[in-house]
């Protein structure tokens, strides 16, 4: 999981909750064990892709609820983020390699999903651009559940989420999305839950 400090004078300082540590997965009660998938060749041939910045849409993971990891909280909500000065925040602290190349990858401007994880009811809260700025909220929460209820569907017919990496490479904090994964979550946010 990322951790987010406060941009000082245009450049990464340290926060009120003290520096960024090291960082672990821990398990998660909220989220029900998945089998890992594998990434088919295909799969890992359009991270590569988004990885070389083909990809303008992101989905940034954060824990919402208190955790201390050696004495920090690691707390950082989308409504943390929205309180924040200017409504922004340096995102660091990611130490998976991918998802750093992922993060340094990352234009200013291009939006992100900001995904509420390692709780209770895990899912996309928001909207934000990268540097990280809130944008808004959804209009509803969407829950990592009804995410992957579409997931199989998409896998079995082919639709736009079948190679999502939120459960190919489901351990990645920063994740690249296609246009068609971005629009298509973007659009659940007007329909019922399923």
């Amino acid at each position: 999981m990322p951790r987010l400090r406060k941009r000082l004078n245009g450049t990464a300082g340290q926060d009120k909750k003290g520096p960024a540590g090291k960082r672990t997965k821990t398990k998660n009660p909220g989220e029900a064990p998945a089998t890992v998938e594998r990434p088919s060749p295909r799969e890992t041939s359009a991270l590569k892709k988004c990885g070389d910045n083909v990809s303008s849409y992101w989905l940034m993971k954060s824990e919402p609820e208190s955790r201390l990891e050696k004495g920090v909280d690691v707390k950082f909500s989308i409504e943390d983020l929205k309180a924040e000065p200017k409504q922004t925040a340096c995102w660091d602290g990611v130490r998976n390699y991918q998802a750093r190349n992922f993060l340094r990858a990352m234009k200013l401007g291009q939006e992100a999903f900001f995904y509420h994880s390692n709780c209770k009811e895990p899912g996309i809260a928001g909207l934000v651009k990268v540097d990280v700025q809130f944008v808004r909220m959804l209009k509803r929460f969407i829950p990592l559940a009804e995410l992957r209820t579409h997931h199989q569907v998409h896998k079995a017919s082919g639709g736009p989420l079948q190679h999502m990496a939120l459960f190919t490479l489901q351990r990645l904090s920063v994740q690249p999305l296609t246009r068609e994964e971005f629009d298509f979550i973007l659009s659940l946010e007007e329909k019922e839950p399923s």
